[in-house]
């Protein structure tokens, strides 16, 4: 089972579309312990820093890029349960994306799809699929296949 509270993601920017908001609340009500930490929209270089500020010494830096690994929400869920008791923490750029360095720091990088999105949407999916796998190794009804 996964322990949502081994989570955390570190975004860039603010979310400013209410709708976005809302579909954020929803799932973070369905996450009590999941934390987002916003940073300031500034240059990657400025951004990199308060990243790795906001990192602690014991997480694992995943972070989101259209050039990282794409998996199916089953193979996420297998993923996220294989890190055992890792604290991860899933770092989300700005509309620049993330810079070079910091994708380069992280254990693994993530596409959630080759689409590129909004970072406030690859956001709310994220926060989906994490709530997806959750209920996966959970074996609830809310992944139906």
């Amino acid at each position: 089972m996964l322990n949502i509270s081994r989570y955390k993601i570190i975004a860039v920017g603010k979310v400013r579309r209410k709708w976005i908001q809302s579909g954020l609340e929803v799932y973070l009500n369905r996450l009590p312990g999941l934390k987002i930490t916003e940073i300031k929209n500034s240059t990657k270089e400025k951004e990199a820093l308060a990243i790795k500020q906001a990192l602690k010494k014991n997480e694992l830096l995943i972070t989101l890029n259209e050039t990282g690994k794409s998996f199916t929400s089953k193979e996420f869920a297998s993923k996220l349960q294989e890190s055992n008791n890792q604290l991860l923490t899933f770092a989300i750029g700005g509309a620049s994306g993330l810079s070079p360095e910091i994708n380069e720091s992280a254990s693994w990088q993530l596409s959630l799809s080759p689409l590129t999105f909004p970072h406030e949407l690859a956001r709310l999916l994220l926060v989906e699929q994490l709530y997806r796998a959750q209920t996966i190794s959970q074996g609830g009804p809310y992944h139906r296949y």
